[in-house]
């Protein structure tokens, strides 16, 4: 039993330290938060097709001021003249033309703002899965340690035991806790490799195999985060949209007489000249609204109008709560980190007073344990409390953005 027990932690002590090795030996290139963010910038999905998007605005902004091709008609009549010559050039009114070019102008400006919130988004996702793998690195280091203590602690009872002065229970108490923690090891380490790995793959590389090595630490950010100067990129958005619709309506309301059109052409070519030379025509062409006063169309631009404004609203209520939200737990996981700093200290004292009250019987191995099990949360606790608050920090940062970022 006992040869067994010890064969699996020696297996899953194994396993902890091939991956951690494994991860090391692979890992040539060194990376940085910074460099993780330009990757995921440069080739992230989400800026790609946000990036189609505000091309197709600009190039209907293009649509949208450009004029008209006029129409050239030429035709032949046995009557005379039998020669017939007309160009025909569509009259851009100046109140309509303008409207056009306004809602083209406001829909590139919020496809320009979406365009700035994915590549904030983006930037948000490739500092949260960076920040995810540095807490992920720093649990597998954890658990080694751990493991390699709780092992130090079943040689102890062992010797302890044969030397009388313990039980065979404190050794299978010890064999307990050294498999428990060894097999944690070996989940964490390989917790470590995914989450390296989906950093790998936010950077746009393969993921198959490990090809880098986090080169930052988890650190507290500074609570102290400055706002938006102007509206975030979501209200922005938002905001243009309305402009847009806004645009659109009064552009629905002044087409109800349709642009005019200006007809010049030449009549000619008399065989029994009567009518010699060219005979000069002059047309106007207008819209006469008897039958249609566009009110479908009126109507249609008009609840666009009100749609557009209760997203604006949205937008500004959704961002005004993410910012506060996003500041509520950038502030809370900073007081928890100041306070597990103080409980890791003070649970890392206890475990090493018990430990050398064991050593020297003063107490049972469970209060070791005890012991042992509460510095290894309190540590646990400062490292989610340290990645918690970066990622909050992140969001901070996301969610108050107005300026578009390097």
């Amino acid at each position: 039993m006992k040869t067994m027990a010890r064969a699996l932690i020696g297996c899953s002590l194994a396993w902890a330290g091939w991956s951690a090795g494994a991860v090391r030996a692979r890992a040539q290139q060194p990376v940085t938060r910074q460099q993780v963010v330009q990757a995921a910038l440069s080739s992230g999905p989400r800026v790609t097709l946000a990036a189609t998007d505000t091309a197709a605005a600009r190039a209907a902004l293009l649509t949208a001021r450009a004029f008209q091709n006029p129409t050239v008609n030429a035709s032949y009549s046995k009557d005379v003249p039998q020669y017939h010559a007309s160009i025909e050039l569509p009259l851009d009114l100046p109140w309509i033309r303008s409207a056009r070019i306004r809602i083209a102008s406001e829909a590139r400006s919020s496809a320009e703002s979406r365009y700035a919130f994915e590549r904030a988004s983006a930037r948000f996702d490739a500092e949260e899965a960076y920040t995810r793998s540095l807490g992920a690195a720093a649990h597998a280091r954890l658990s080694r340690r751990n493991a390699l203590d709780a092992d130090s602690l079943l040689r102890m009872a062992a010797q302890r035991r044969d030397a009388g002065d313990a039980s065979e229970l404190d050794v299978q108490l010890a064999t307990v806790n050294a498999g428990q923690v060894a097999n944690g090891a070996a989940g964490d380490s390989v917790d470590a490799i995914a989450a390296l790995l989906d950093v790998q793959r936010v950077m746009g590389r393969a993921s198959d195999r490990v090809s880098i090595v986090l080169a930052d630490t988890l650190e507290l950010p500074s609570t102290d985060t400055a706002g938006a100067t102007g509206p975030t990129f979501q209200v922005a958005a938002a905001e243009a949209s309305a402009r847009s619709a806004d645009a659109a309506l009064a552009l629905a309301r002044r087409s109800v007489f349709a642009a005019p059109s200006l007809t010049l052409g030449f009549d000619t070519h008399d065989p029994t000249g009567a009518e010699p030379g060219l005979l000069p025509t002059f047309g106007l062409g207008l819209t006469v609204p008897l039958l249609s006063w566009n009110r479908g169309g009126i109507a249609a631009a008009a609840a666009g109008r009100d749609r557009a404004q209760a997203e604006l609203d949205v937008a500004r209520r959704e961002s005004d709560a993410a910012v506060a939200k996003a500041r509520r737990d950038l502030a809370v996981a900073a007081q928890k980190v100041m306070r597990d700093r103080g409980l890791v200290a003070s649970a890392d004292r206890v475990a090493a007073m018990s430990l050398t009250a064991y050593a020297e019987g003063a107490i049972a191995l469970p209060s070791v344990l005890e012991a042992q099990r509460q510095a290894r949360e309190a540590l646990g606790h400062l490292i989610d409390d340290l990645a918690a608050a970066s990622t909050a920090d992140a969001a901070v940062r996301l969610f108050t953005a107005s300026e578009v970022s390097p």
